[in-house]
């Protein structure tokens, strides 16, 4: 089911005349969608990816050793620009997360969960600012807020006052004026390859803000470029491990703004700390009604 008002093309056979003669071209994009247990989402994720309207990508699925069918789901679109990998052995999430990376080869790097959407014209747009503008680290968008029935319950969430292009300096005193993190999750946000693993990737001891933490790492190589349109969708599932995490997540994004505060290249304001201080306990507020509006409609859908 498409995220209501989205629509996208098919892949076409375009994608097998140019990956079916040999040896894979490097392609532009490389999109990652770590996946484990993730059978039920799984076919609507990947449709989501292969119906891009820019085509000069490759999908790395790497199964972390799940035990459902996520496995036989991902190979049965039998596509030539997927690529199925799977790990020997369960790996806590940001070492398989960093795995996925490893095994990409593009240049520009999106990681995708394995229950999220990706609106069609997603890498069009953000993939084209990368490649025009070399000082770009970040590229984000706005992301709808979905339940289980891929229904939005938030729409255009994200990026309060970060739409245009920004400094590190400037986005981090954003972050931390919010008290959470307002440039979104994985999949609405693009990278360089290189970039990643110059500032060493996800940070297994940052498991509930790894998201920001590595977008604040990378802006310390480059600017960030805020996109007004929605480009993707986030969603709020219960089990997932954002639902099953508040207190933790709550605890490490406290600590992560205070290290942003007193990092010297940053230059982070005192009364940006005030602010974000005071605006935590909102910011988690908003994350627990989320989870609960979520979990509302999915029960009034199964009545």
């Amino acid at each position: 089911m498409w995220v209501q008002g989205w629509s996208g093309r098919s892949a076409g056979s375009d994608a097998g005349s140019r990956y079916g003669r040999g040896v894979l071209p490097i392609p532009s994009v490389s999109v990652c969608l770590p996946v484990y247990n993730g059978e039920r989402f799984l076919a609507e994720t990947i449709r989501s990816v292969l119906d891009q309207t820019y085509r000069d990508f490759e999908l790395v699925v790497l199964d972390n050793g799940s035990t459902d069918e996520s496995g036989a789901v991902a190979r049965s679109f039998g596509d030539p620009r997927i690529r199925i990998e799977r790990n020997r052995e369960t790996l806590p999430q940001a070492d398989n997360w960093n795995r996925i990376v490893e095994l990409t080869r593009g240049p520009l790097v999106k990681v995708v969960c394995a229950d999220d959407l990706l609106h069609p014209r997603c890498l069009e747009l953000q993939v084209a600012p990368m490649d025009a503008d070399p000082g770009l680290a970040v590229v984000a968008a706005r992301r709808h807020m979905i339940d289980e029935q891929s229904r939005v319950i938030v729409p255009r969430r994200g990026l309060k006052g970060l739409v245009g292009v920004h400094t590190g300096v400037e986005v981090a005193r954003r972050v931390v004026r919010s008290g959470s993190n307002p440039i979104g999750e994985s999949n609405n946000v693009l990278f360089r390859r290189d970039d990643f693993f110059t500032v060493g990737g996800w940070k297994a001891d940052r498991s509930n803000v790894m998201d920001i933490d590595l977008w604040l790492r990378l802006l310390q190589l480059g600017d960030f470029l805020g996109l007004p349109e929605t480009l993707a969708a986030f969603r709020i599932a219960s089990g997932t491990i954002s639902s099953r995490s508040d207190e933790e997540l709550y605890a490490q994004q406290r600590e992560l703004i205070e290290e942003i505060g007193e990092s010297p290249y940053f230059q982070v304001r005192r009364i940006d700390l005030t602010v974000g201080r005071l605006l935590a306990p909102a910011g988690r507020a908003r994350r627990r009604a989320l989870y609960t509006l979520s979990k509302a409609t999915s029960r009034g859908n199964a009545a």
